[in-house]
Protein backbone atom coordinates (compact mmCIF):
# COMPACT_ATOMS: atom_id res chain seq x y z
CA UNK A 1 0.00 0.00 0.00
CA UNK A 2 1.50 3.55 -0.78
CA UNK A 3 0.56 4.72 2.56
CA UNK A 4 2.35 2.50 4.44
CA UNK A 5 5.36 2.97 6.52
CA UNK A 6 8.57 2.22 5.29
CA UNK A 7 11.89 1.82 7.32
CA UNK A 8 14.46 4.65 6.75
CA UNK A 9 17.32 3.97 4.93
CA UNK A 10 19.83 4.78 7.67
CA UNK A 11 18.05 2.63 10.47
CA UNK A 12 15.93 5.37 12.25
CA UNK A 13 12.52 5.39 12.87
CA UNK A 14 10.12 4.64 9.81
CA UNK A 15 8.98 7.85 7.92
CA UNK A 16 5.55 7.99 5.99
CA UNK A 17 6.51 7.72 2.22
CA UNK A 18 3.24 9.73 0.94
CA UNK A 19 1.46 12.10 2.93
CA UNK A 20 -2.33 12.16 2.19
CA UNK A 21 -4.21 15.61 1.09
CA UNK A 22 -6.23 15.26 4.53
CA UNK A 23 -2.95 14.93 6.53
CA UNK A 24 -1.16 18.42 4.75
CA UNK A 25 -4.29 20.30 5.25
CA UNK A 26 -4.19 19.53 9.37
CA UNK A 27 -0.57 20.01 9.27
CA UNK A 28 -1.15 23.69 7.72
CA UNK A 29 -4.00 24.22 10.15
CA UNK A 30 -1.41 23.39 13.12
CA UNK A 31 1.30 25.48 12.05
CA UNK A 32 -1.22 28.40 11.31
CA UNK A 33 -2.52 28.57 14.68
CA UNK A 34 1.11 28.19 15.85
CA UNK A 35 1.62 31.33 14.00
CA UNK A 36 -0.76 33.24 15.79
CA UNK A 37 -0.30 32.17 18.87
CA UNK A 38 3.32 33.39 18.71
CA UNK A 39 2.12 37.06 16.93
CA UNK A 40 -0.55 37.15 19.87
CA UNK A 41 2.13 36.02 22.55
CA UNK A 42 4.71 38.84 21.13
CA UNK A 43 1.04 41.88 20.94
CA UNK A 44 0.49 41.22 24.16
CA UNK A 45 4.40 41.48 25.44
CA UNK A 46 4.75 44.65 23.51
CA UNK A 47 1.55 46.32 24.45
CA UNK A 48 2.66 45.61 27.88
CA UNK A 49 6.06 47.52 27.14
CA UNK A 50 4.52 50.25 25.63
CA UNK A 51 1.93 50.70 28.12
CA UNK A 52 5.42 50.74 30.89
CA UNK A 53 7.50 53.15 28.47
CA UNK A 54 3.91 55.63 28.48
CA UNK A 55 3.63 55.72 32.18
CA UNK A 56 7.47 56.03 32.86
CA UNK A 57 7.58 58.69 30.49
CA UNK A 58 4.45 60.56 31.90
CA UNK A 59 6.44 60.36 35.56
CA UNK A 60 9.47 61.61 34.23
CA UNK A 61 8.00 64.37 32.32
CA UNK A 62 5.71 65.62 35.08
CA UNK A 63 7.88 65.05 38.09
CA UNK A 64 11.50 65.82 37.01
CA UNK A 65 9.91 69.33 37.24
CA UNK A 66 8.67 68.26 41.20
CA UNK A 67 12.46 67.97 41.56
CA UNK A 68 13.10 71.89 40.86
CA UNK A 69 11.80 75.03 42.22
CA UNK A 70 11.79 78.56 41.60
CA UNK A 71 14.94 80.59 43.08
CA UNK A 72 15.78 84.32 43.58
CA UNK A 73 19.69 85.15 43.01
CA UNK A 74 20.28 87.05 46.11
CA UNK A 75 23.47 88.94 47.13
CA UNK A 76 24.15 88.81 50.38
CA UNK A 77 26.88 91.22 52.17
CA UNK A 78 27.96 89.15 55.38
CA UNK A 79 30.55 91.62 56.17
CA UNK A 80 28.54 94.79 56.49
CA UNK A 81 26.12 92.76 58.59
CA UNK A 82 27.40 92.81 62.01
CA UNK A 83 26.08 88.75 62.21
CA UNK A 84 28.30 86.73 64.78
CA UNK A 85 29.67 83.69 64.10
CA UNK A 86 27.71 80.61 65.75
CA UNK A 87 29.63 78.95 68.80
CA UNK A 88 31.00 76.16 68.65
CA UNK A 89 29.44 73.11 68.78
CA UNK A 90 25.90 74.94 68.90
CA UNK A 91 22.96 72.88 67.32
CA UNK A 92 21.21 73.80 64.15
CA UNK A 93 18.40 74.60 66.37
CA UNK A 94 20.52 76.91 68.43
CA UNK A 95 21.77 78.51 65.64
CA UNK A 96 18.81 79.17 63.86
CA UNK A 97 17.44 81.23 67.58
CA UNK A 98 20.55 82.99 68.19
CA UNK A 99 20.77 84.43 64.30
CA UNK A 100 16.98 85.28 64.41
CA UNK A 101 17.58 87.26 67.22
CA UNK A 102 20.66 89.29 65.78
CA UNK A 103 18.08 90.50 62.94
CA UNK A 104 19.42 87.68 60.45
CA UNK A 105 15.54 88.49 58.92
CA UNK A 106 16.33 92.10 58.31
CA UNK A 107 19.28 91.22 56.37
CA UNK A 108 18.18 89.06 53.80
CA UNK A 109 14.73 91.38 52.84
CA UNK A 110 17.65 94.04 52.97
CA UNK A 111 19.98 91.98 50.51
CA UNK A 112 16.68 90.82 48.28
CA UNK A 113 15.55 94.48 48.12
CA UNK A 114 19.40 95.85 46.90
CA UNK A 115 19.08 92.81 44.30
CA UNK A 116 15.72 92.32 43.57
CA UNK A 117 14.17 95.68 43.76
CA UNK A 118 11.30 96.17 46.27
CA UNK A 119 8.86 94.24 44.28
CA UNK A 120 11.01 91.56 43.97
CA UNK A 121 11.86 91.04 47.46
CA UNK A 122 8.10 90.81 48.15
CA UNK A 123 8.24 87.79 46.45
CA UNK A 124 11.10 86.05 48.06
CA UNK A 125 10.10 83.47 50.32
CA UNK A 126 9.02 83.92 53.72
CA UNK A 127 11.07 81.41 54.93
CA UNK A 128 13.95 82.04 53.01
CA UNK A 129 16.28 83.67 56.21
CA UNK A 130 15.68 79.65 58.01
CA UNK A 131 17.56 78.41 54.77
CA UNK A 132 20.36 80.96 55.10
CA UNK A 133 21.05 80.06 58.51
CA UNK A 134 20.95 76.49 57.85
CA UNK A 135 23.72 77.50 55.15
CA UNK A 136 25.67 79.35 58.05
CA UNK A 137 25.53 76.85 60.59
CA UNK A 138 26.85 74.23 57.83
CA UNK A 139 29.61 77.04 56.65
CA UNK A 140 29.97 79.55 59.15
CA UNK A 141 32.81 80.82 57.30
CA UNK A 142 30.50 82.81 54.63
CA UNK A 143 29.94 85.10 57.60
CA UNK A 144 33.47 86.54 56.47
CA UNK A 145 32.43 87.38 52.56
CA UNK A 146 29.98 88.61 49.74
CA UNK A 147 27.82 85.82 48.60
CA UNK A 148 25.39 85.56 46.31
CA UNK A 149 22.59 82.80 47.29
CA UNK A 150 19.79 80.89 45.71
CA UNK A 151 16.68 81.36 47.60
CA UNK A 152 13.18 79.78 47.54
CA UNK A 153 10.71 82.18 45.55
CA UNK A 154 7.28 82.68 46.97
CA UNK A 155 4.29 80.14 45.49
CA UNK A 156 3.13 83.15 43.52
CA UNK A 157 6.13 83.91 41.42
CA UNK A 158 6.71 80.33 40.88
CA UNK A 159 3.39 80.09 39.55
CA UNK A 160 4.26 82.97 37.35
CA UNK A 161 7.36 81.60 36.67
CA UNK A 162 5.39 78.52 35.44
CA UNK A 163 2.86 80.57 32.73
CA UNK A 164 0.43 80.45 35.31
CA UNK A 165 -1.36 82.70 38.06
CA UNK A 166 -2.03 86.25 37.47
CA UNK A 167 -0.59 88.15 34.59
CA UNK A 168 0.98 90.71 36.98
CA UNK A 169 3.45 87.58 38.17
CA UNK A 170 3.93 86.10 35.05
CA UNK A 171 4.94 89.54 33.90
CA UNK A 172 7.51 89.58 36.90
CA UNK A 173 8.89 86.51 36.26
CA UNK A 174 9.42 87.27 33.09
CA UNK A 175 11.42 90.21 34.41
CA UNK A 176 13.25 88.90 37.09
CA UNK A 177 14.07 85.70 34.51
CA UNK A 178 15.67 87.90 31.96
CA UNK A 179 17.89 89.61 34.29
CA UNK A 180 19.06 86.31 35.29
CA UNK A 181 17.82 86.75 38.98
CA UNK A 182 15.54 84.19 38.44
CA UNK A 183 15.78 80.61 37.68
CA UNK A 184 14.31 76.97 38.35
CA UNK A 185 17.28 74.95 39.90
CA UNK A 186 17.67 71.39 40.92
CA UNK A 187 16.01 71.27 44.74
CA UNK A 188 18.26 68.68 47.08
CA UNK A 189 16.10 70.42 49.87
CA UNK A 190 12.84 67.62 48.65
CA UNK A 191 14.99 64.78 49.50
CA UNK A 192 15.61 66.63 53.07
CA UNK A 193 12.45 68.35 54.03
CA UNK A 194 8.78 67.51 55.15
CA UNK A 195 5.72 68.20 54.67
CA UNK A 196 4.82 72.18 54.16
CA UNK A 197 1.45 74.33 53.06
CA UNK A 198 4.00 76.08 50.70
CA UNK A 199 4.96 73.30 47.90
CA UNK A 200 8.67 75.37 47.11
CA UNK A 201 9.59 74.56 50.85
CA UNK A 202 7.65 70.81 50.95
CA UNK A 203 9.78 67.47 50.57
CA UNK A 204 9.57 64.21 51.62
CA UNK A 205 11.95 63.11 54.15
CA UNK A 206 9.32 63.07 56.47
CA UNK A 207 7.00 60.71 54.44
CA UNK A 208 10.06 58.29 53.48
CA UNK A 209 11.34 58.13 57.07
CA UNK A 210 7.94 57.29 58.22
CA UNK A 211 7.61 54.47 55.73
CA UNK A 212 10.97 53.16 56.40
CA UNK A 213 10.30 52.77 60.49
CA UNK A 214 6.54 51.29 58.97
CA UNK A 215 8.51 48.60 56.82
CA UNK A 216 10.32 48.03 59.98
CA UNK A 217 8.33 47.12 62.04
CA UNK A 218 5.61 45.14 59.30
CA UNK A 219 9.02 42.68 58.85
CA UNK A 220 10.06 42.24 62.38
CA UNK A 221 6.13 41.41 63.28
CA UNK A 222 5.63 39.73 59.65
CA UNK A 223 8.26 37.25 58.94
CA UNK A 224 9.01 35.21 61.63
CA UNK A 225 5.33 34.85 62.69
CA UNK A 226 4.36 33.98 58.76
CA UNK A 227 7.59 31.55 58.54
CA UNK A 228 6.61 29.48 61.53
CA UNK A 229 3.55 29.41 61.12
CA UNK A 230 3.98 28.48 57.35
CA UNK A 231 6.73 25.68 58.77
CA UNK A 232 4.02 24.46 61.67
CA UNK A 233 1.64 23.59 58.76
CA UNK A 234 3.36 22.56 56.04
CA UNK A 235 5.55 20.18 58.51
CA UNK A 236 3.70 19.21 61.97
CA UNK A 237 0.29 20.30 61.67
CA UNK A 238 -1.90 17.17 61.52
CA UNK A 239 -3.84 16.58 58.46
CA UNK A 240 -7.43 17.21 60.01
CA UNK A 241 -10.67 19.63 59.74
CA UNK A 242 -8.77 21.90 61.51
CA UNK A 243 -6.11 22.17 59.73
CA UNK A 244 -7.93 22.75 56.45
CA UNK A 245 -10.19 25.42 57.64
CA UNK A 246 -6.91 27.12 58.76
CA UNK A 247 -5.36 26.50 55.02
CA UNK A 248 -8.71 28.24 53.61
CA UNK A 249 -8.92 30.96 56.22
CA UNK A 250 -5.38 32.04 55.13
CA UNK A 251 -6.04 31.87 51.29
CA UNK A 252 -8.59 33.81 51.74
CA UNK A 253 -7.07 36.41 54.16
CA UNK A 254 -4.88 37.17 51.37
CA UNK A 255 -7.34 37.88 49.29
CA UNK A 256 -9.45 40.87 51.46
CA UNK A 257 -9.06 43.93 50.67
CA UNK A 258 -6.42 45.87 52.64
CA UNK A 259 -9.27 48.14 54.01
CA UNK A 260 -10.48 45.83 55.97
CA UNK A 261 -7.74 45.46 57.71
CA UNK A 262 -7.44 49.40 57.94
CA UNK A 263 -11.07 49.14 59.70
CA UNK A 264 -9.56 45.96 61.59
CA UNK A 265 -6.60 48.70 63.04
CA UNK A 266 -8.84 51.45 63.49
CA UNK A 267 -11.75 49.13 65.86
CA UNK A 268 -9.08 47.22 67.68
CA UNK A 269 -5.54 48.65 67.66
CA UNK A 270 -6.95 52.48 68.05
CA UNK A 271 -9.13 51.63 70.51
CA UNK A 272 -6.31 49.54 72.60
CA UNK A 273 -3.52 52.48 71.97
CA UNK A 274 -5.76 55.54 71.51
CA UNK A 275 -2.37 57.51 71.68
CA UNK A 276 -0.06 55.97 69.68
CA UNK A 277 -2.56 57.00 66.43
CA UNK A 278 -1.07 58.13 63.39
CA UNK A 279 2.36 56.26 64.63
CA UNK A 280 4.55 54.21 62.42
CA UNK A 281 4.17 50.86 64.94
CA UNK A 282 0.69 50.73 64.67
CA UNK A 283 0.77 51.42 61.08
CA UNK A 284 3.89 48.49 61.08
CA UNK A 285 0.93 46.27 63.14
CA UNK A 286 -1.37 47.00 60.77
CA UNK A 287 0.47 46.18 57.57
CA UNK A 288 1.83 42.86 59.32
CA UNK A 289 -1.64 42.14 59.33
CA UNK A 290 -2.47 42.36 55.90
CA UNK A 291 1.28 41.30 54.87
CA UNK A 292 1.58 37.50 56.78
CA UNK A 293 -1.19 35.61 55.01
CA UNK A 294 0.99 36.75 51.90
CA UNK A 295 4.56 35.33 54.11
CA UNK A 296 2.27 31.97 54.92
CA UNK A 297 1.25 31.07 51.43
CA UNK A 298 4.84 31.97 50.07
CA UNK A 299 6.46 30.06 52.54
CA UNK A 300 4.36 27.25 52.41
CA UNK A 301 4.97 26.91 48.82
CA UNK A 302 8.52 27.43 49.33
CA UNK A 303 8.74 24.00 51.68
CA UNK A 304 6.91 21.82 49.43
CA UNK A 305 9.84 22.64 46.53
CA UNK A 306 12.41 20.93 49.06
CA UNK A 307 12.26 17.11 47.26
CA UNK A 308 11.28 14.59 49.75
CA UNK A 309 14.81 12.91 49.42
CA UNK A 310 16.24 15.75 51.00
CA UNK A 311 14.04 15.24 54.36
CA UNK A 312 14.76 11.19 53.68
CA UNK A 313 18.00 11.49 53.23
CA UNK A 314 18.76 13.21 56.81
CA UNK A 315 16.60 11.25 58.90
CA UNK A 316 18.45 8.50 57.58
CA UNK A 317 21.87 9.34 58.68
CA UNK A 318 20.12 10.15 62.08
CA UNK A 319 18.87 13.91 62.33
CA UNK A 320 15.97 14.53 64.56
CA UNK A 321 12.86 15.72 62.93
CA UNK A 322 13.36 18.95 63.93
CA UNK A 323 17.12 19.29 62.78
CA UNK A 324 15.95 18.17 59.27
CA UNK A 325 13.43 21.05 59.06
CA UNK A 326 16.02 23.59 60.72
CA UNK A 327 18.89 22.05 59.38
CA UNK A 328 18.29 21.33 55.81
CA UNK A 329 14.28 22.31 54.78
CA UNK A 330 14.53 26.04 56.22
CA UNK A 331 17.58 26.67 54.44
CA UNK A 332 16.85 25.30 50.98
CA UNK A 333 13.11 26.98 51.32
CA UNK A 334 14.45 30.31 52.69
CA UNK A 335 15.02 31.71 49.32
CA UNK A 336 11.60 31.43 48.60
CA UNK A 337 10.77 32.95 51.52
CA UNK A 338 12.47 35.79 51.79
CA UNK A 339 11.26 36.92 48.01
CA UNK A 340 7.61 36.65 48.96
CA UNK A 341 8.30 38.60 51.98
CA UNK A 342 9.64 41.85 50.33
CA UNK A 343 7.22 41.75 47.63
CA UNK A 344 4.34 41.21 50.34
CA UNK A 345 6.18 44.44 52.20
CA UNK A 346 6.32 45.81 48.50
CA UNK A 347 2.76 45.53 48.59
CA UNK A 348 2.18 46.91 51.85
CA UNK A 349 5.05 50.17 51.07
CA UNK A 350 2.17 51.47 48.29
CA UNK A 351 -0.75 50.79 50.13
CA UNK A 352 -3.34 53.91 51.44
CA UNK A 353 -6.27 52.92 52.52
CA UNK A 354 -5.71 51.05 55.41
CA UNK A 355 -3.18 53.92 56.81
CA UNK A 356 -5.65 56.98 55.87
CA UNK A 357 -8.00 55.09 58.69
CA UNK A 358 -5.86 54.50 61.15
CA UNK A 359 -4.86 58.67 60.71
CA UNK A 360 -1.56 58.70 59.03
CA UNK A 361 -3.28 61.29 56.90
CA UNK A 362 -2.29 64.17 59.46
CA UNK A 363 -0.39 66.70 58.54
CA UNK A 364 3.26 66.12 59.53
CA UNK A 365 5.76 68.85 59.34
CA UNK A 366 8.78 67.43 60.98
CA UNK A 367 10.26 63.73 60.61
CA UNK A 368 9.10 61.32 63.09
CA UNK A 369 12.16 60.84 65.94
CA UNK A 370 10.98 56.71 66.64
CA UNK A 371 8.08 54.71 66.38
CA UNK A 372 5.82 56.20 68.91
CA UNK A 373 6.22 59.72 66.99
CA UNK A 374 3.59 61.18 64.73
CA UNK A 375 4.41 60.08 60.92
CA UNK A 376 2.85 59.60 57.41
CA UNK A 377 4.22 57.76 54.87
CA UNK A 378 4.93 57.82 50.96
CA UNK A 379 1.55 56.97 49.48
CA UNK A 380 -0.66 59.17 52.11
CA UNK A 381 1.74 61.95 51.20
CA UNK A 382 0.98 61.20 47.70
CA UNK A 383 -2.34 61.75 48.41
CA UNK A 384 -2.52 64.22 50.81
CA UNK A 385 -0.57 66.47 47.53
CA UNK A 386 -3.05 65.32 44.50
CA UNK A 387 -5.47 66.47 46.77
CA UNK A 388 -3.94 70.54 46.65
CA UNK A 389 -5.04 72.84 43.86
CA UNK A 390 -1.59 74.45 43.72
CA UNK A 391 0.10 73.39 40.56
CA UNK A 392 3.02 73.45 42.49
CA UNK A 393 1.90 70.42 44.72
CA UNK A 394 0.80 68.76 41.03
CA UNK A 395 4.18 68.55 40.51
CA UNK A 396 6.06 67.50 43.60
CA UNK A 397 3.17 64.81 43.48
CA UNK A 398 4.55 62.95 40.47
CA UNK A 399 8.13 63.59 42.18
CA UNK A 400 7.16 61.72 45.03
CA UNK A 401 5.94 59.28 42.85
CA UNK A 402 9.39 58.70 41.03
CA UNK A 403 10.58 58.20 44.41
CA UNK A 404 7.96 55.72 45.18
CA UNK A 405 9.17 53.91 42.62
CA UNK A 406 12.80 53.90 42.44
CA UNK A 407 12.03 52.33 46.19
CA UNK A 408 10.03 49.73 45.25
CA UNK A 409 12.49 48.97 42.45
CA UNK A 410 15.32 48.70 45.33
CA UNK A 411 13.22 46.33 47.18
CA UNK A 412 12.20 44.11 44.65
CA UNK A 413 15.90 44.29 43.21
CA UNK A 414 16.57 43.44 47.19
CA UNK A 415 14.45 40.25 46.60
CA UNK A 416 16.01 38.77 43.85
CA UNK A 417 19.53 39.68 45.24
CA UNK A 418 18.42 37.40 48.15
CA UNK A 419 17.25 34.80 46.12
CA UNK A 420 20.22 34.35 43.92
CA UNK A 421 22.53 34.50 47.14
CA UNK A 422 20.62 31.49 49.13
CA UNK A 423 19.50 29.59 46.58
CA UNK A 424 21.00 26.09 46.71
CA UNK A 425 20.72 23.36 43.42
CA UNK A 426 19.91 19.98 44.78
Amino acid sequence: MSDTLAPSVTGSQPVSAHRTERFEQRLKVRYAQERRFKMLGLAAISFSVLVLIVLLANMAFNGLGGFQRAELAVEVDFVQSGLATPEAGATAVETMRSLDNQGLRSVVYGAAQSSLGAEGAEQLNSEAWREVASMIHSNPSILTRTVTLDLAASADLAAGYSDEGTGEMQALAADLSDKGLLAKNFDFGFLERSDATDPQLAGIWGALKGSVLTMLVTFVLAFPIGIMAALYLEEYAPKNRWSDFLEVSINNLAAVPSIIFGLLGLFFLMAAFPTLRSTPIIAGITLALMTMPVIVISGRNAIKAVPPSIRDGALAVGASPVQVVFHHVLPLALPGMLTGTIIGMARALGETAPLILIGLRAFVATPPEGLSSAATVLPVQIFLWSDEIDRGFVERTSAAIIVLLIVLLLMNGLAIYLRNKFEKSW
